[in-house]
């Protein structure tokens, strides 16, 4: 069974019958016909939320939103070529943009889809950034090191949730430490400070830059920070980050991910 027909058993066991009547009266329709009902979608389809195990990236999102995941795959399947999603995604508003990038680890070709993808990175429109930054696997997979430093930087920049990006450790780089300190130090001058969760980026790739850095957060009024220094230099394959943790004997520190802004 494909991913469409799995969404659409979901779909079928979470819509009214008129919802499905709806559903099943346009499913059939050809790549065009299918695009016009992802946009019709919210006539006819409501915003129950659905939290079957069968949802996919959908799980915990709405009815409206697995829908229209259902059409995409449709459209995918049905235009081999692209150019009716690239037509979706050129008129899209914001609900409809939020939907497409979802939908792009679930393509036949999602590499074919990364101008799209980094694309909603740069956009000033929130849940279209959040739609590809949080809970979406694509950047972590496609993203060129370019690409994904400036995703992570942005959410850094606007105190956003960094535990709710994929591949955050994994894809860790020595240009993106450079630019978490250099950022840290922008954010220092002004009397303010980085997300305490962003120094887990740095911890990969020590030098003496880092080792200042770690005693600068070691003299902060916030406990957040000073666990945050105490985390990078616990995982710091690096001697005399090591030497300053023998100064917190036995330090019991939360994780990564339980840092308080």
């Amino acid at each position: 069974m494909d991913e469409a027909q799995k969404l659409l058993g979901v779909i079928r066991s979470e819509a009214s019958p008129q919802e499905w009547e709806w559903l099943e009266g346009r499913a059939n329709a050809p790549a065009r016909g299918l695009a016009m009902a992802f946009v019709a979608t919210p006539r006819f389809i409501g915003k129950k939320t659905v939290q079957h195990s069968g949802a996919g990236p959908w799980h915990g999102g709405s009815l409206q939103g697995l829908v229209r995941g259902y059409w995409l795959l449709r459209i995918d399947a049905a235009d081999p070529a692209g150019q009716v999603l690239d037509a979706l995604f050129e008129t899209a508003e914001t609900n409809e943009a939020v939907a497409l990038l979802r939908a792009l680890p679930r393509l036949a070709r999602p590499e074919g889809w990364l101008l799209r993808a980094t694309d909603a990175v740069r956009s000033n429109i929130g849940p279209v950034f959040d739609a590809i930054a949080f809970d979406n696997p694509y950047p972590m997979r496609y993203f060129p090191e370019a690409a994904w430093n400036q995703l992570i930087l942005k959410c850094i920049f606007n105190d956003k949730p960094l535990s709710r990006i994929m591949g955050l450790r994994q894809r860790a780089n020595a240009a993106l430490a450079r630019s978490v300190s250099a950022l840290a130090d922008e954010r220092w001058a002004a009397g303010r400070s980085l997300p305490p969760q962003a120094w887990q980026l740095v911890s990969g790739f020590p030098d003496e830059r880092l080792l200042a850095d770690v005693r600068r957060l070691l003299a902060s009024e916030r406990p957040a920070d000073r666990h945050a220094a105490l985390l990078v230099c616990r995982e710091a394959d690096y001697l005399p980050a090591k030497k300053i943790l023998e100064q917190y004997p036995e330090p019991v520190l939360p994780a990564w991910h339980e840092l308080e802004s």
